[in-house]
Parts: structure tokens; sequence; C-alpha cells
């Protein structure tokens, strides 16, 4: 039995790094073994499919070309590069990580996955991806592609985003790596989840595993790989002032605390438990000491509120442009606002409105 399913093991492993050497797409960070580059890419394409991260990698390379240009940087400019991209959690991780590697690593990546696990904003997943393609080590990766086909393949209904799924499918995937290129075996399994077993419409009819696939077998694709259910998503109301003064200068604001939008500047914001009127922006207004009520023009952008999903809440936005004589000195020149890292939300409204 052991052996039937050492060679069961084994036909998986050489068929999925067959079809990765057939099917695999040409991108930059395949060309290269070097962990800051591989790195680089692993923290980008987390939570970002591959079209939508490429150019934001191609662009970091050329500006921070080594982990010590990228240590050299201010968090402002790496999280400006970073625009648009979310989850600016990894872009802070990944500024805080070069310094440290640079500064008490003296520029070298840890070489083996014990050592890239005590990075920051480096987990299981990342250390796997590094350890295995650049220093060879055997040590499976385990993300969504992963567990996508791992679950299909063979039928599991242990939830991915549990203890016990994760302990699960990171054991099975290990059993499977390639002892010889754990490399190789690595970006094929990923890259087969990716493009070949999709979230959804897989085309099943052209799949190598067509005949064993459990879930193909028996018609319970849509259903795997299984998920629990996450937190409820709250909702919030957003309604930013858009300040405008009669010699062109407006104010952003830098946002404090833990949040995703930290270290990003914002127009000045009131949230409110449910959608603001004019009235209501306007009562506001007269608490400021900057305002006064009667130089002040107050209007509404946009008359229908802007939605904008985050993973565990729904924005719902509304820009107020207030329009006055002057401002304080805390003010910026308008014509500079495109210099700030901003979240993408203020970033399309300063592109839309376009001052």
């Amino acid at each position: 039995y052991f052996c039937i399913y050492c060679i069961m093991n084994m036909v998986i492993t050489k068929t999925l790094t067959h079809w990765y050497s057939v099917n695999k797409r040409d991108l930059p960070w395949r060309q290269t073994k070097k962990p800051y580059f591989i790195w680089l890419s692993e923290i980008i394409l987390q939570q970002t499919q591959v079209n939508q991260g490429l150019p934001y990698y191609e662009a970091f390379i050329i500006k921070y070309s080594s982990v010590n240009a990228l240590a050299e940087a201010s968090e402002s400019e790496v999280l400006k590069l970073w625009q648009g991209l979310g989850y600016y959690s990894r872009a802070r991780n990944l500024h805080s990580t070069a310094k440290h590697i640079v500064k008490e690593l003296q520029g070298e990546f840890p070489k083996d996955y014990k050592g890239l696990m005590q990075l920051k904003g480096i987990g299981d997943y990342t250390a796997s991806a590094i350890a295995s393609i650049c220093f060879n080590e055997v040590c499976a990766v385990v993300d969504g592609n992963v567990f996508r086909f791992l679950s299909r393949y063979y039928g599991i209904r242990t939830p991915i985003n549990s203890s016990r799924g994760q302990k699960e499918f990171k054991g099975l995937a290990q059993q499977l790596i390639s002892r010889n290129n754990p490399s190789e075996f690595n970006q094929a399994i990923m890259e087969f989840g990716a493009i070949q077993c999709k979230p959804k419409n897989p085309n099943c009819s052209v799949c190598p595993f067509q005949n064993e696939c459990i879930a193909y077998q028996e018609n319970t694709i849509v259903e795997l790989p299984v998920k629990l259910k996450g937190a409820k998503i709250s909702k919030k109301h957003f309604n930013f002032l858009v300040f405008i003064s009669d010699d062109h200068k407006t104010i952003i604001e830098k946002r404090k605390g833990s949040g995703i939008w930290q270290n990003l500047y914002q127009f000045p914001l009131i949230e409110s438990p449910s959608e603001m009127d004019n009235q209501g922006v306007m009562t506001h207004l007269k608490t400021l000491p900057l305002i006064n009520e009667s130089s002040c023009t107050l209007s509404l952008y946009n008359e229908n509120e802007i939605i904008h999903k985050l993973s565990h809440q729904h924005l719902y936005t509304k820009f107020w442009i207030v329009e006055l004589e002057t401002l304080p000195t805390a003010s910026i020149e308008i014509d500079s606002i495109r210099d700030y890292p901003v979240p993408i939300l203020i970033s399309n409204f300063i592109e839309a409105f376009n001052f």
C-alpha cells in the first residue's frame, strides 16, 4: 500500500512539472534566483493577481534595484509607488524588512525557511517560496491556488481557513513536493491552480488530472475548496472635506493609528453613523476654527455615495467641496497633491475632479 501511495504521489508530481514546462507564463521573477526579487514578487502577489501586480513589480525593480536601495527610501515614497495595490501593511512591512536586512543582516537574506520566518511580513507561504526557489529547500508552498487544486483532486472538505485545514493541506503538499527540484514543483502547482484549476469555470476537458480528480468525478468542483464564513462586513459612512482656497490650496492629513490606511494621506474626514446631508456637514464646519461660515461655500461632489469595498468593511463615501478665501499654514499647494501617497479611493477622486 505504501509503495502504491508513493507511486501515485510521484505521478502527480511528474504530471504537474511536465504541465508547467509546457504552459508556464513568461514572468520576470522567473528569470532569477535572487532572494530580493523573489521576495518582492511574492509580497506584491499576496492578495493580488499577476496581471495587476506585474506593473508594480516592474516599477519597484526600476526604482529600487536592490534591497539596499529599498531600505534607503522613505516610507512615504514606498507607499506612493504601492498606491492602488491595497493591503498597505504589505508595503509598510516590505520597507521595514528591507531596512532590517540591510542594518542587522548586512544586506543578506536568511538562507533557509526558519530564518526567513523571522522577518516581518513573511509567513509560511512566502518563506516556503523563497526557501525553495532561491535555496532549493524542500519546503512546500500552500496558497489559494494550491488549496484549490488539492481540495478538488482529493475531494477534501476540510475548511482551508481553519487551523486543521492549514495543517492538513501543508502536510499533503509536503508529501508531494519533489525532493530533487522543489523550486520547480512549487511554481508548477501554483501556476496550475492559477491558470488551469481556476476558481471559476476551470477547463476540465483538457485537464491532465481529469480521470483521477474526485471533484470532477463527483461534480463538486464549484463546492471546493470549502471556506468558513468570515466575520460580518461592517458599513461605514465617510464624508471627505475637500477644501479649496482662492489661492489654490487645500488640506490633507496623514492617517495615524494602525488601520489599513496607516500613514497614507486623505482629505479631512467626518465619519458618521448614517448618510450626512448639507446641513449636517455645515454644522460640523462651524466647529472648525479655520472656517468663517459667511465666506464659505459648500457643495456636494457626488449625489450618490461611492461604495468602496474592503475585505472587512464597505465605505459609503461622499466628497464635499468647501470653497473659501484662505487656509491656515498647514495647507498645501493643490498642484503638489499627487506627490502624496493616498488610498485608491482618494486617488480616483483626485483624477476625476482634476481641480
